[in-house]
C-alpha cells in the first residue's frame, strides 16, 4: 500500500514546561525513525478553514482557546495542559493533519496515512481541555468526513492505554460515527466503563485490568473487530496511542512493541471488508521514547505491507 506520513514544522513549538510527559521529544523520535524508511510518502500539514473546528467544538471553547495562547512563557488550560506561544499555530497544523490526510485518501494520492503530530487529542470535549488535549484532532476528522465527503458510516479506534473521553462526549448521540476504546481501567480519566454505550449503541469501551498482557489484550481485540463487522464502517480513523507499552511510564497495561504491528494488521484486514483500506492514524499518547519510536514503526510496516 502507498502509505504517507503527515507532519507538522509546529509541533516541535508547542512547549509544555521540562518534565513533562508530553514533549516535543516525542514526535522528533517518531519521525527520526520513520525516516529510515524508503517506502514512506511524506506530507506537511496544510491549512484548512478553520470553521471546520465548529463541528465539533463549541464557539465559545474555540475562542477561548484562541485567547489562551501566551504572548511568552506557558500558560495551564488544566492541570496539566499546557500551552506556549507556538501551541497557536501547533494547535492548527495537528488538525490540519488529519484534514491533509483524508484528502490525500479521497483523492486517490496514497491508501493509508498517520499523522506523526501534536498535540494530542482524544481528551478533548466539546468545551473543555484536558489530559495534554486542546482541539480534538480525530473527531474533527471524523465530522470532516460526514461533512465534506457525505459519508454516513465512520468508525474510531482508540488504542491509547487512556479512555479518549472527549472522542466518547463528541459522538455520544451520533449514529454516524461509532467509537470504540480499548483501555486500562479504572484510570485516568475515570471514564470508559461497559454501561457507556452511546445513544444509538454507537459506543464500545473495553476496560482492560492493570496488569493486562499481550494475549489478554488480543482476546478482548476480538470485541473490537466484532463490532466492525456489524457496524460497516466507510472510513476509519485511529487514535493510535502507544502508551499500553510495557515500558510506558504512565501505564499498568503490558504490550510490546511489535503488539502494534498485529493490531494495525487485524484492523487493517477488517477494513479490507468494507471501506477498501482507507484508514487515517494520528498519534495520540506514549511517553517513553523508545518504546513510542518502535510501536510507531511497527505501526507503520502493517500499514505499508496491507494489500487490499
Amino acid at each position: 500500500m502507498k502509505t504517507a506520513i503527515i507532519t507538522s514544522d509546529t509541533s516541535i513549538n508547542h512547549l509544555t514546561g521540562n518534565g513533562h510527559p508530553e514533549k516535543p521529544d516525542r514526535v522528533t523520535a517518531v519521525i527520526e525513525k520513520l525516516k529510515l524508511n524508503k517506502n514512506l510518502i511524506w506530507d506537511k500539514s496544510k491549512k484548512f478553514d478553520e470553521s471546520l473546528l465548529n463541528l465539533t467544538h463549541s464557539s465559545k471553547y474555540i475562542s477561548e482557546v484562541k485567547k489562551s495562547f501566551p504572548k511568552n512563557g506557558l500558560n495551564f488550560l488544566d492541570g496539566d495542559t499546557i500551552v506556549s506561544p507556538g501551541s497557536k499555530r501547533a494547535t492548527i497544523d495537528a488538525v490540519g493533519s488529519i484534514v491533509c490526510a483524508i484528502d490525500g485518501i479521497e483523492n486517490k494520492n496514497f491508501n493509508n496515512a498517520f499523522c506523526a503530530v501534536r498535540p494530542p487529542g482524544h481528551h478533548a470535549e466539546k468545551e473543555k481541555a484536558m489530559g495534554f488535549c486542546i482541539y480534538n484532532n480525530v473527531a474533527v476528522g471524523a465530522n470532516y468526513l460526514i461533512d465534506k465527503y457525505k459519508y454516513n458510516k465512520i468508525a474510531i479506534i482508540d488504542f491509547d492505554v487512556h479512555h479518549g473521553n472527549g472522542t466518547q462526549d463528541i459522538f455520544y448521540e451520533n449514529e454516524k460515527v461509532l467509537y470504540i476504546s480499548t483501555h486500562q481501567y479504572p484510570y485516568y480519566p475515570g471514564t470508559g466503563n461497559e454501561k457507556e454505550k452511546g445513544k444509538h449503541q454507537n459506543i464500545l469501551n473495553i476496560p482492560l485490568p492493570a496488569g493486562t498482557n499481550s494475549h489478554q489484550y488480543f482476546s478482548a481485540y476480538e470485541h473490537v473487530l466484532k463490532k466492525l463487522d456489524e457496524f460497516k464502517p466507510e472510513f476509519i480513523l485511529l487514535s493510535a496511542g502507544f502508551d499500553a507499552h510495557y515500558r510506558d511510564p504512565l501505564s499498568n497495561i503490558n504490550l510490546k512493541s511489535s503488539d502494534y504491528y498485529e493490531i494495525t494488521k487485524r484492523t487493517l484486514v477488517s477494513s479490507k471488508k468494507y471501506c477498501a483500506g482507507k484508514v487515517v492514524s494520528i498519534l495520540e499518547g506514549g511517553y517513553d521514547l523508545e518504546a513510542l519510536a518502535e510501536s510507531t514503526e511497527e505501526h507503520i510496516k502493517a500499514m505499508i505491507e496491507f494489500k487490499l
